[in-house]
């Protein structure tokens, strides 16, 4: 187990460079320059060209990368070009909201579609089958901003329960810290419960047909514990997978969900670099959001062991 752990961790250091690098080069094709926008329209270009000088932008393309590459190896991963702000420091600010809201997510997800998936497999064929797998389909089509609004709107509007916009930190109030995730997160976890509830309703059909089960039933257990024990466990490889999928969807849907609401986390971090190309912020949230991918796919190889021992990571 330390060694599959070990071999992903390194893994994830040519990875998260070979990333990088991509992200660096083809930031330089954008036809964006950082200094007309500090400087404004009405700018001469010699007012342009100091800005640029004294950006460093005015420097080979390599130079700048190598500066960057070296700096970062040290922990340094630059500064905003607009607000002169450390980018490592604005990144663990930003951080902690947006694994909020995608744990929230999920966790929506897992609480909404393993239950319904389980309930659906149970009924295959019938009503409450078709009626479950028809609700997950509308659910995986329909977009998260679309059904935020209308969250939104019934319940920070119409019944004040919670609000539209805004994060509280946990340290100040954790009952402001959960009020302020709740919209957030039944906005994104909805549409990964649909594919939750999907994938579990596969797996349970197939366990369920298995002689093993049926033998369990005829020995007088229960059919809960023959569930949740037997059937459950044995299906729960490709529900873990689905749902290690869905991390990195849920990570990447926060961006559209956390300008929604307003809510200062990576997503907004990121929207705000990209429309003003601010490379050493983008270079930063490319590098962190490649490390949670990597590490969420590492407790995916942990979980495969446990829930299955004939299953080894390579």
């Amino acid at each position: 187990m330390l060694r599959t752990v070990v071999i992903r961790l390194l893994a994830m250091i040519p990875l998260v460079f070979l990333v990088a690098t991509g992200v660096f080069f083809l930031g330089q094709l954008s036809d964006v320059d950082p200094a007309e926008n500090i400087v404004g329209p009405e700018a001469s270009e010699a007012q342009v060209a100091a800005v640029r000088q004294e950006l460093g932008l005015d420097r080979p393309v390599l130079e700048q990368y190598t500066d960057w590459l070296s700096g970062a190896v040290r922990g340094d991963l630059g500064q905003s070009l607009y607000t002169k702000a450390d980018v490592a420091t604005s990144l663990i600010q930003a951080l902690p909201v947006t694994l909020s809201l995608t744990f929230g997510g999920l966790l929506v997800g897992l609480l909404l579609g393993v239950p319904s998936g389980i309930w659906s497999a149970l009924r295959a064929g019938r009503a409450g089958d078709r009626a479950i797998s028809l609700f997950a389909t509308v659910g995986q089509a329909v977009p998260g901003f679309w059904l935020g609004l209308l969250l939104i709107f019934a319940f920070a509007i119409q019944l004040p329960w919670f609000p539209s916009v805004g994060y509280v930190p946990i340290d100040q109030s954790p009952g402001g810290w959960l009020r302020s995730l709740v919209l957030p997160s039944i906005s994104l976890g909805l549409i990964a419960a649909a594919a939750i509830s999907r994938q579990t309703r596969s797996s349970m059909i197939g366990v369920l047909q298995q002689e093993y089960v049926r033998t369990a039933l005829s020995k007088g257990l229960s059919k809960r514990r023959v569930i949740v024990k037997h059937a459950l466990k044995n299906a729960a490889v490709p529900i873990v997978t689905v749902v290690s999928f869905q991390v990195t969807t849920l990570l990447g849907g926060s961006i559209v969900i956390e300008r929604l609401f307003a809510m200062p986390g990576l997503g907004q971090l990121a929207i705000n670099a990209v429309l003003r190309r601010d490379p050493d912020v983008i270079q930063g949230i490319v590098v962190l959001t490649v490390i949670v991918v990597v590490l969420v796919n590492v407790l995916l190889d942990l979980s495969y062991a446990w829930l299955n021992p004939k299953v080894r990571a390579l």
